[in-house]
């Protein structure tokens, strides 16, 4: 398990997904953690918004090292008005990443999100599908995305201006929920668009977890950096012709058992595969080893077994907000 810092550890959004298994995991550990969300729930030890100044610094009393998790999210995109998105992921992450540099901690781990590439991640038709780095220039296509990559900045000004060793994580996919895209959802079974998408822009709640506390402790030594973490992808820069015109013939080649276990579920393979999400940097700088992969999904399928990792099936599904809302769940 990657080593900690021995001071407390700051967790907001301790009612999230993330922010659960961060704490789950710290917990487990033995650490001492300060879990702050505006929900209450067992992980959450103070309840309140991560704007709050006043809160903010007495959460960070004795906090040796932040896990910033809290966020508007991309469901939240039809409930919320954007200056509540600006609110939370801009200027909460601003509050926190000053009166974390005031208070001296030695860590700050930013969750972003591959959603901040936006348009960069859709080629042009008839183009390869895009192989995304961390030298690929976001296009951000929603509010969501334009106030993480604002978030993203700060972390990078603050951070240099004041000395405060900060690491920006931008995840890939690893809600529960099925996908909000209609089509997609009349198309395929939801445990079956997951099991796709690990080949390309998925991650399992357990590596993202490893791959924040690895952060935490790496951050002094990096000062700062940006990562995407993502399951590790089979594919290379000479399948991404072949991945926009018919992804299945690709898998096949990769994966020849995949059939007869997709037949046997009723399963399909995307016709097309439009990005490539690429750990690279972060499995060389982080010492990152994601353990939930493709090949792992379906090796655990075929033998009958759940492929989720036990702290996702733990965590489970959240809601995002308090009436239903598309295809996500409620609170």
């Amino acid at each position: 398990m990657p080593g900690v810092p021995r001071e407390r550890v700051l967790v907001t959004g301790s009612a999230g997904h993330l922010g659960e298994g961060l704490v789950r995991v710290l917990r487990e550990q033995g650490r001492d953690v300060v879990g702050l969300d505006l929900l209450a729930s067992p992980f959450t030890t103070t309840a309140g918004p991560v704007t709050d100044r006043g809160l903010v610094r007495r959460c960070l009393a004795g906090v040796g090292a932040v896990l910033h998790a809290a966020t508007l999210h991309k469901p939240h995109i039809g409930s919320h008005r954007r200056q509540a998105f600006v609110d939370t992921n801009v200027s909460g992450t601003l509050t926190l990443l000053e009166e974390a540099a005031a208070a001296g901690v030695g860590s700050f781990v930013f969750t972003s999100s591959t959603s901040v590439f936006g348009r960069a991640l859709t080629p042009r038709p008839g183009e390869p599908a895009a192989w995304i780095t961390e030298d690929v220039t976001p296009v951000p296509r929603n509010i969501y995305g334009v106030t993480k990559a604002a978030a993203e900045d700060l972390c990078e000004i603050i951070g240099r201006d004041h000395g405060l060793p900060v690491v920006v994580l931008r995840a890939a996919r690893f809600f529960p929920e099925d996908d909000d895209r209609d089509e997609v959802r009349a198309a395929y079974d939801g445990a079956n668009v997951k099991a796709n998408e690990f080949l390309y822009r998925r991650v399992d709640i357990q590596d993202a977890v490893d791959a924040h506390l690895l952060a935490m402790d790496r951050a002094p030594a990096i000062g700062f950096g940006k990562y995407i973490i993502s399951a590790t992808t089979p594919f290379t820069p000479g399948d991404l012709a072949g991945l926009s015109r018919d992804a299945p013939a690709v898998v096949r080649r990769l994966f020849p058992d995949a059939d007869a276990e997709y037949t046997r579920r009723g399963w399909a393979m995307f016709g097309v595969i439009d990005r490539v999400y690429v750990n690279d940097r972060a499995r060389a700088e982080l010492g990152w080893r994601p353990r939930y992969d493709f090949r792992c999904v379906l090796d655990r399928l075929k033998a009958g077994q759940d492929p989720r990792s036990p702290l996702a099936r733990a965590v489970g599904a959240k809601g995002y907000h308090a009436v239903p809302t598309g295809p996500y769940t409620v609170r």
